[in-house]
């Protein structure tokens, strides 16, 4: 058999291949659909039908006593109802119920998921088992750094290291020479990273106390009793606007002269912002929060859409002082900050 001959039989085999693999390079391209096993954005799963109803549940781990978590709700039913979505909001503070709630939305034949993550080993499981039916999940507010790991297609929320920092060196451009940070929620881990940005920040001493949110009789009496106990602390950074007030009362009844700030906003600390009685507030944005990733779900659904290129699409860290009260305050009023 001569060379020649050999030769002509390879050309139809290399072609072919050639086709073979071009051909899953554009089925490659064209973004989710049922027979995709892989998502973009990195997300693997199961089927995938994108034809499927818009009908989307938001799960966070926000108790009836945060404030915080109405705001996001705000944003997620806003975009639902502009973009033509059917949302549905559950929350529950204790990790393995929002487990359940994540397994009953799956039951319920959801077609995407929005998961806040305070505990993320809690919700591995029930994540993962989302993603395998094929439902995308975007997390938020709380567990990026395990967003990817669990099969989510994108986080959104601040960098909560980020911002402890750059409020631990608001604290030191203050002159404060030792400060309070205030934990409002065992086991979430990022409220942790806001401490433990805070301290890196601040550069000088810094303690941390545990307070139950559910509580606020004994959220003010345990950072009075705080104040009492070391009267060196001239700083106190709170993590929720509703422990903020509390902590402006505890300051005043343990005569302590320590400045006030806080993580997240209400109309409360915006006003107190304008008054002096609080320092600045770290602003996150999170009506963003619920509303952003409805809008991303859509787009992914019916795009094959995603933001964010691996990393957070950040809300935060903004900033809300005497400079800025003024324009802030009428959102705080109408819930969408």
């Amino acid at each position: 058999m001569s060379a020649m001959s050999v030769r002509g039989r390879r050309k139809p085999a290399l072609l072919a291949a050639a086709l073979a693999v071009l051909a899953m390079v554009l089925a490659a391209c064209t973004g989710p659909s049922a027979e995709s096993e892989t998502a973009p954005g990195g997300g693997g799963g199961g089927a995938f039908d994108p034809d499927a109803p818009l009908d989307f549940a938001v799960v966070t781990h926000g108790t009836e006593a945060d404030a915080f978590w109405s705001v996001v709700k705000n944003g997620a039913e806003a975009a639902g109802r502009e973009l033509g979505v059917k949302v549905t909001y559950v929350s529950n503070g204790d990790p393995g119920a929002q487990a359940k709630l994540i397994d009953n939305a799956v039951a319920q034949g959801k077609t995407g998921l929005v998961v806040s993550m305070a505990n993320p080993d809690a919700l591995q499981d029930s994540i993962e088992a989302a993603v395998k039916a094929g439902i995308p999940v975007i997390t938020i507010n709380s567990g990026a750094d395990r967003s990817k790991e669990f099969g989510a297609i994108a986080h959104v929320g601040q960098d909560e290291k980020v911002a402890g920092r750059a409020a631990g060196a608001r604290f030191k451009d203050a002159g404060k020479r030792k400060l309070l940070c205030v934990i409002h929620e065992a086991g979430n881990t990022g409220l942790n990273d806001r401490c433990d940005g805070a301290k890196e920040g601040f550069g000088g001493d810094v303690e941390n106390l545990q307070v139950d949110i559910n509580n606020p009789t004994d959220v003010e009496a345990r950072i009075k009793g705080a104040l009492q106990t070391n009267p060196d602390v001239d700083g106190v950074l709170t993590l929720s606007s509703q422990v903020a007030d509390r902590a402006v009362t505890a300051a005043s009844g343990a005569g302590s002269d320590a400045e006030i700030a806080t993580f997240d906003l209400n109309t409360g600390v915006v006003d107190a912002v304008r008054d002096g009685r609080i320092l600045f507030a770290v602003d996150q944005q999170q009506y963003e929060q619920g509303y952003l990733p409805i809008m991303m779900l859509k787009l992914y659904r019916q795009n094959g859409n995603t933001l964010g290129g691996g990393q957070s699409v950040l809300t935060g860290p903004g900033f809300v002082d005497k400079s800025n009260a003024d324009l802030v305050r009428p959102y705080t009023e109408r819930g969408t900050r």
